[in-house]
C-alpha cells in the first residue's frame, strides 16, 4: 500500500494503531487497532456511526475488547506492529478499489467505513452486522456528508460538512429558544433588511463601537426569520455566523486554509443563495491566511461577492473598518455601510427591562426595575471606557451573580452564630479540665449559653431551608413559564392553533396567577437570604469597579449640589469665602443645559501661593457632580 494514496487522517490514524501494537507487544496491526484511533471523539468515523444510530460508548468497548483479545508475544527478536494483518490489508485492498469507485485522488476516512462492510470473518465487521448495519447505510450516510465532493487533497475530511464545522446556525439557534430577545434595533434590522434585498451592493457591513449591539443586530434578524416576519425573498434563508478562528486553527501546510474556505463558499453556493453568511470582525479577513504564494480571504470572497453568488453581513468596528477594509477598495464596494450608534440611557433601560426576565430566570433571583435605571444610569456616567448596553448589562449580570452567590452561601446571621457556638464548645472543653471552683461556675454559664445557641442555631438552619425551598420553587415556577412562552412563540411558528389556544389562554395564565401566588405568600422583609436585585447592589458593582465610594454613587444629584458647600467646608478650613464662591459657581453651571453646544465647565480660583487653591479643586471633584 503506497502512503502516498492516504489521506493525513488515514496516514495519522495507522501510524497510530502501530504505537499501540508495540505498546502491547502485539506483532501485527489489525483492523480494531485502526478503528480505535478513527473513532476518536471528533473524528469523522465517530459521526459516520453516530448517524447510524450506534452507541459510541458500545463501539469504543468492542474495539477494546477485541485489541484486549489480541495475543501478545514476548522474545528478543520479535518486531512488534510492522506487519498488517491479512484482515487489515485486505480492508487496504477494498478501500483502494472504493476510491476508484467514487473517483477521488486519495483513500479517506469514509472510505475506509464502507470497505470495512466488505471483509469476512471480522470481529469488528461482525460487530456491526449484528447491529443492523450495512454497506449500503454506510454508503447513504457518506454521501450525505460528502455533498458531492470528492476526495482531491489530503486533509479533505477537514471540508466535509464544512458550514456546520466553522459556522454556527443562527436561524436553528433562534428556533430553539437558544437567543436572548432584541429589544431597541429594529431600525438597524430594517436597514440590513433592506440592503439584502437589493440586486446590487446587497452586503451589509454594520459599523459601530464595541459592546453597542452589532451581533445583536444580526440576531435579531435571525429571530425573525425564524418567526417568519421577513419579505417573502428572505423567507427560509438561513443565517451561518463563520468563525474565521476555527478556520484558520491548525491550517498546517499552505493552501490548507484556501481549501477549508473555498468548501465552505461552496456549500453556501450550492443553497443557490438560501444561505447567509456573517462574519463577525470582518476586518480579519483581510489578510486571514495569507502566506507566501497564497491569498487571503478577501480576494478569495471578492469573486463571489462580485457575481452575487454570496451574501454576507459583516460587523467590525469604525477604527477597524478604516485602518483595513477601506485600504482595499474592491472589496469596500461590494459592502454597504450600516451605523449602530450607542444606544441613549433611556433605549438602555429599555434593553434592560426587556432582557431581565431572562437574567431572573437563570440566577434565580428577582431584578428590580430600580436596579435596572441605575445600572443604565451609573454605568453610563461613571464606566466611561465601554459602552452601553453592554456595560449597563454586564452590571446587572454581575450584581445578578452576586446573590446568587450569597443565596447558596450560609447567612451572615447564621455564620456568625456558627461561630460563636464553636467559640463556646471550645471554652466548654477547656474549662472541663479545671477543678477551681471560678471555672466550675463559668462552665456552668458556658453550657447554658451553648444550650440557647444551639437552639437558635438550629432554628436559623430550619429557616435558612425553608427560604431556599421557597426560592427554588418561584424559580422553577419561572421556568415553567418561560418554557411555556416558547411554546407558544414555537405553536404558532408551526401553525398549530390548537395547541397555541391551549398555551395561550390555559397553561400560561395558571403558571403566572402560581408564580403571583408564590412570591405574594412568602414575606421577604425579614428573610435571613435576599433573593432581590436592587440599586444598592448595582452600586456596590460600580464602587469595585471604579473605586467610587457607595454613598456617593446612591446619593442623588440635587443631594450632591446641595451638600457641596458643607462637605467642601469640611475639607478646606478658613477660605469660608472661596469655598461659597466656588460651590455658587458650580451649582450655576450644572443647572446650564448640556449639549454640544454648552460651554466648558472651568473654575478659575486665583489665589497666593499655599492659598489652599489645590485642596478647593479636590475638594469638589470628590463630589462627583
Amino acid at each position: 500500500m503506497n502512503p502516498d494514496n492516504l489521506t493525513e487522517a488515514v496516514t495519522k490514524a495507522i501510524s497510530q494503531a502501530q504505537q499501540i501494537a508495540v505498546t502491547r507487544k502485539q506483532q501485527n496491526i489489525t483492523v480494531a487497532h485502526l478503528f480505535k484511533f478513527l473513532v476518536q471523539p471528533g473524528e469523522l468515523a465517530r459521526q459516520i456511526y453516530s448517524d447510524l444510530g450506534l452507541k459510541l460508548a458500545d463501539v469504543d468497548q468492542e474495539l477494546d475488547d477485541e485489541i484486549d483479545k489480541i495475543a501478545t508475544v514476548e522474545g528478543s527478536n520479535i518486531s512488534y506492529g510492522q506487519a498488517l494483518s491479512s484482515n487489515l490489508y485486505e480492508l487496504l485492498q477494498n478501500a483502494e478499489q472504493i476510491k476508484n469507485e467514487f473517483g477521488d485522488q486519495y483513500i479517506a476516512v469514509d472510505t475506509l467505513t464502507i470497505a470495512v462492510m466488505q471483509l469476512r470473518g471480522d470481529d469488528f465487521t461482525d460487530y456491526l452486522s449484528h447491529q443492523g448495519i450495512t454497506e449500503q447505510k454506510v454508503r447513504n450516510v457518506v454521501e450525505k456528508i460528502r455533498s458531492g465532493q470528492k476526495v482531491t487533497s489530503k486533509n479533505q475530511e477537514d471540508n466535509y460538512q464544512s458550514l456546520e464545522k466553522y459556522g454556527t446556525d443562527l436561524v436553528k439557534a433562534a428556533r430553539e429558544n437558544k437567543l436572548g430577545p432584541i429589544i431597541g434595533r429594529d431600525e438597524e434590522i430594517l436597514d440590513v433588511i433592506r440592503i439584502l434585498s437589493r440586486k446590487t451592493k446587497n452586503n451589509p457591513v454594520l459599523i459601530g463601537a464595541p459592546g453597542v449591539g452589532k451581533t445583536a443586530v444580526v440576531e435579531g434578524l435571525a429571530l425573525r426569520i425564524a418567526s417568519n416576519d421577513v419579505p417573502e425573498n428572505l423567507k427560509n434563508k438561513t443565517i451561518f455566523q463563520l468563525d474565521m478562528g476555527a478556520l484558520i486553527a491548525g491550517a498546517k501546510y499552505r493552501g490548507e486554509f484556501e481549501e477549508r474556505l473555498q468548501a465552505v463558499l461552496k456549500e453556501v453556493k450550492k443553497a443557490e443563495g438560501q444561505i447567509i453568511m456573517f462574519i463577525d470582525e470582518i476586518h480579519n479577513i483581510v489578510g486571514a491566511g495569507k502566506a507566501e504564494g497564497s491569498m487571503d480571504a478577501g480576494n478569495i470572497l471578492k469573486p463571489m461577492l462580485a457575481r452575487g453568488e454570496l451574501h454576507l453581513i459583516g460587523a467590525t468596528t469604525i477604527d477597524e473598518y478604516r485602518k483595513y477594509m477601506e485600504k482595499d477598495k474592491a472589496l469596500e464596494r461590494r459592502f454597504q455601510r450600516v451605523l449602530v450608534n450607542e444606544p441613549s440611557v433611556e433605549d438602555t433601560i429599555t434593553i434592560l427591562r426587556g432582557l431581565s426576565e431572562g437574567l431572573e430566570i437563570h440566577h434565580g433571583v428577582r431584578i428590580h426595575d430600580n436596579a435596572l435605571v441605575a445600572a443604565a444610569k451609573l454605568s453610563d456616567r461613571y464606566i466611561t471606557d465601554r459602552n452601553l448596553p453592554d456595560k449597563a448589562i454586564d452590571l446587572v449580570d454581575e450584581a445578578s451573580a452576586e446573590i446568587r452567590v450569597e443565596m447558596n452561601s450560609s447567612p451572615t446571621e447564621l455564620d456568625q452564630s456558627n461561630r460563636q457556638l464553636m467559640r463556646l464548645e471550645v471554652e466548654e472543653a477547656a474549662l472541663k479540665q479545671e477543678t477551681d471552683e471560678a471555672s466550675k461556675k463559668r462552665l456552668k454559664e458556658v453550657q447554658s449559653e451553648l444550650a440557647n445557641i444551639k437552639e437558635r442555631v438550629n432554628g436559623l438552619n430550619a429557616r435558612w431551608k425553608q427560604e431556599k425551598d421557597a426560592i427554588k420553587k418561584i424559580g422553577a415556577k419561572k421556568k415553567q413559564l418561560d418554557q411555556a412562552k416558547n411554546d407558544l412563540k414555537q405553536a404558532e411558528n408551526d401553525y398549530d392553533l390548537n395547541k397555541a389556544a391551549v398555551l395561550q389562554h390555559g397553561t400560561i395564565p395558571d403558571l403566572q396567577k402560581e408564580l403571583h401566588q408564590l412570591e405574594t405568600n412568602d414575606q421577604h422583609a425579614d428573610w435571613l437570604v435576599s433573593e432581590s436585585v436592587t440599586a444598592d447592589e448595582i452600586a456596590k458593582v460600580v464602587s469595585r469597579e471604579t473605586g467610587i465610594p457607595v454613598t456617593k454613587l446612591v446619593e442623588g444629584e440635587r443631594q450632591k449640589l446641595l451638600h457641596l458647600a458643607d462637605n467642601l467646608h469640611k475639607r478646606v478650613i478658613g477660605q469660608n469665602e472661596a469655598v461659597t464662591a466656588v460651590s455658587d459657581a458650580v451649582i450655576r453651571l450644572t443647572g446650564r443645559a448640556s449639549g454640544s453646544q454648552s460651554p466648558i465647565r472651568l473654575i478659575s480660583v486665583p489665589g497666593t501661593n499655599r492659598g489652599r487653591k489645590n485642596r478647593t479643586g479636590k475638594g469638589v471633584s470628590r463630589r462627583p457632580v
